[in-house]
């Protein structure tokens, strides 16, 4: 439910499309076949943990603007800087500017 609300977020300001992955290896491997200009992430999955799936993304793609929404932040150590560290429950203009903030890093 949190991944839909988020993608209503977003999608109301312009994000076209969205992969949602469960686990470490599924974000991984959606992220090879379509490359994301921006990543949202918790930090606990399933299997594995978003911060080390984001660096295995950015190790593979490159860089890539990356927001991380949990419930953990202070389990959230992301290999590179993120743009956002966003605390769950999730408010709407905290998430809308961390997302124009990727975005705007996009164009530099």
């Amino acid at each position: 439910m949190i991944a839909d609300l988020i993608c209503d977020y977003l999608g109301q300001i312009g994000a076209m499309s969205f992969d949602i992955a469960v686990t470490e290896r599924e974000a991984i491997d959606l992220a090879a076949l379509r490359r994301p200009d921006v990543i949202t992430s918790d930090v606990r999955l399933i299997e594995g943990t978003g911060p080390r799936a984001v660096a295995l993304i950015h190790t593979q793609l490159g860089l890539i603007p990356t927001i991380f929404i949990t419930g953990s932040p202070s389990e959230c150590d992301p290999a590179v800087p993120a743009v956002a560290i966003l605390p769950k429950p999730i408010a709407s203009p905290a998430l809308l500017a961390a997302f124009a903030m990727a975005r705007a890093s996009l164009k530099r």
